[in-house]
């Protein structure tokens, strides 16, 4: 976690010891005005956000007099924000020392079992938790933290009598060649890896976004700063990429003009050349800390983490989705059961869009940030699942990307050097069986050409559920050099149109549903330009066999050849129905009209004048393949439009 935001931690703070560890009336356990003038001076330092400041004079404090409770107790808050734990321990425990039965103070024994529980000593921390409920607290916010406590051993002791087969490796020395590498993703092809990275250990060293490709052979590259467009004298990172690697979406803080101290921008890919990134604007971003996007395959919905006012917690996940107009609609938050009153981070919705991956402190967990996935069904989402044990521990996890075969995870994993250096390496490990997630996903791809001149053209790619005639996933080929992708999901059978103005447009047909086995799909589109004489072929009109009763799922298609008529008012077609050579000849010249026939009615009941259409069956006459297959006879049974 690279990315925090001092404020909103440090309000909370003066939240947390104004209403619950300080001691506001006029008596505290010191006798000593003197130690009683310095605590209360350091609250106007606090409400400054000067901490270092603050602890001068708490220190000062506790050298009139080491009793006095009060003093160690801000001072153990204060060292809490500033991460420094040895430091919060001793001022706690100095509390405990001194005032062990006190109920004001009571809550000291919660908040060291906290530590005890984020440092895996699950033993001691239960045994300070079942003190404090002996004390019969009265504060319900400190008995639920408590009460959660409790419940988290409970949990982490379970899991960690059934660990997963977790094998994790780093990835190769040339792609971990930096200090500090986190928070990896990879295109849905993963052809392409990309990181937040620095060059060194101090803050003299800002956060840059790199990029590797992988070779032919598997193996990575070097990394590469991703675009000086995009990288800056300030800090970019937590990116987050379209399945096609053609849109990307990252955070910078205090580098860009922006709203808050982190903004999210966006930058597009035409060929090799990133365009100038672009504030997300005032809907997406606030004058709170928005960061940690994830985008959608298709790039049209964004997830991302955000302080803003009126979420659950302290930081929430938040969803926007982008309209017709290109702009990005307002924010909401995914509310419950995913986020909670503590801290929910670093989404990652996987490119089958139905399964979300984030950290949490506020579900069962081993003690920190733990590592949950949520299943989408009807527009819910299931109770988060905690990955389980060794993948998650008593320490941080924070972030996992998960590819879209759904067989590999990457993470980062953080180690210390000899000098005290956090390092910082990208890992990867193969999924267990037990958290591999339900539909997993591959890819078509290839490269959109004119039939005629064999130059590249940028077209539009539709993904279409044939069973509920919805629209999935819509991007557009490259229009430097043509190429496209669309994610593949299992669990569904899918139509894919391919449409350019002045171009019929062609279509594929992919059935998932059953599909056990994936792999990559790579295919060229030639789009034929509109002209009299030229063919394609209507791969989503489908038909039982020996029968030409359009069936309903064909609605999709019917609906294409409906708009592209619409499109071209001055063009008239023809309906083609052909067969394979299985029966006789006079009964599949009867069949293929038949079913012509059954397309040219469906049309005209849709509404497309019956003066612009014609019908014909070819029956056998007419192969695109040898009838020497069943693959090759589906082939050959096929409904076809020529423009007249």
């Amino acid at each position: 976690m690279k990315h925090f935001r001092n404020s909103f931690f440090v309000f909370l703070l003066i939240f947390q010891i104004s209403s619950l560890f300080g001691q506001k009336g006029p008596t505290y356990t010191t006798k000593s005005k003197k130690a009683i003038s310095l605590y209360n001076e350091s609250e106007n330092f606090l409400v400054r956000r000067q901490l270092r400041e603050a602890l001068t004079l708490l220190k000062q404090a506790l050298e009139k007099d080491d009793a006095f409770v009060e003093a160690h107790l801000r001072s153990a808050e204060i060292y809490q924000l500033l991460r420094n734990k040895k430091e919060e321990t001793y001022h706690l425990n100095k509390v405990i020392a001194i005032a062990p039965d006190n109920p004001l103070f009571a809550h000291a024994h919660v908040s060291l079992a906290e530590l005890d529980l984020g440092s895996g000593q699950y033993g001691q921390a239960k045994e300070r938790v079942n003190t404090y409920l002996k004390l019969n607290p009265t504060d319900s916010r400190i008995v639920a933290r408590a009460q959660r406590i409790l419940k988290n051993i409970d949990f982490a002791e379970e899991k960690i009598k059934q660990p997963l087969d977790f094998k994790p490796a780093p990835l190769p020395k040339t792609v971990n060649r930096l200090p500090q590498q986190y928070f990896p993703v990879l295109s849905a092809d993963q052809q392409y890896l990309f990181f937040t990275g620095k060059e060194g250990f101090s803050m003299a060293y800002d956060e840059d976004i790199y990029i590797c490709e992988r070779d032919e052979n598997g193996v990575w590259g070097e990394p590469q700063s991703i675009s000086e467009n995009i990288n800056s004298d300030g800090n970019e990172g937590t990116c987050t990429i379209s399945a096609d690697g053609r849109t990307i979406i990252f955070t910078s803080c205090l580098g860009r003009k922006g709203y808050g101290s982190c903004d999210l921008f966006i930058s597009y890919r035409e060929g090799d050349k990133w365009s100038k990134p672009e504030n997300m604007g005032s809907r997406i971003n606030s004058r709170y800390w928005e960061s940690q996007p994830s985008l959608s395959a298709d790039g049209r919905t964004l997830y991302f983490v955000s302080d803003r006012k009126g979420g659950i917690g302290k930081r929430d996940i938040y969803v926007s989705e982008r309209v017709k107009d290109g702009s990005w609609s307002v924010p909401y938050n995914l509310g419950k059961p995913i986020n909670t009153p503590e801290d929910e981070v670093s989404p990652f919705i996987h490119v089958n869009g139905q399964t979300l991956f984030f950290a949490s402190k506020g579900h069962p967990g081993f003690g920190n940030f733990d590592i949950f996935s949520s299943n989408l069904k009807e527009e819910l989402w299931n109770v988060p699942e905690n990955l389980g044990y060794p993948i998650n521990t008593f320490e941080d996890q924070v972030s996992l990307f998960v590819t879209a075969d759904g067989l590999h995870g990457y993470y980062s994993n953080e180690s210390y050097d000899n000098d005290g250096n956090i390092i910082s390496r990208i890992n990867q490990f193969s999924l267990p069986e037990e958290i591999r997630i339900k539909n997993r996903s591959n890819f078509v791809k290839g490269v959109v050409y004119d039939n005629e001149t064999g130059n590249v053209l940028e077209a539009n790619i539709d993904l279409y559920d044939l069973r509920n005639n919805t629209l999935l996933s819509s991007v557009s080929s490259d229009a430097q050099n043509g190429r496209y992708l669309m994610v593949l999901t299992q669990g569904a059978e899918y139509a894919l149109y391919v449409n350019k103005k002045g171009y019929l447009f062609k279509s594929l047909s992919f059935n998932y549903i059953e599909k056990k086995e994936l792999a990559p799909i790579v295919i060229n589109i030639y789009l034929e330009p509109i002209k009299k004489g030229t063919a394609t072929v209507l791969n989503n009109i489908f038909f039982d066999v020996n029968k030409y009763e359009v069936k309903e799922k064909s609605t999709t298609e019917l609906e294409k050849v409906k708009a592209f008529l619409a499109e071209n008012p001055e063009v008239n077609i023809g309906i083609g129905g052909h067969t394979d050579n299985t029966g006789s000849p006079e009964y599949n010249k009867t069949l293929s009209l038949n079913r012509a026939k059954a397309v040219y009615n469906y049309l005209i009941e849709m509404g497309v004048n019956a003066k612009r259409l014609r019908f014909k069956g070819f029956g056998q006459d007419k192969p695109i393949a040898a009838n020497d297959s069943e693959a090759n006879r589906q082939l050959n049974r096929r409904i076809e439009f020529v423009i007249l």
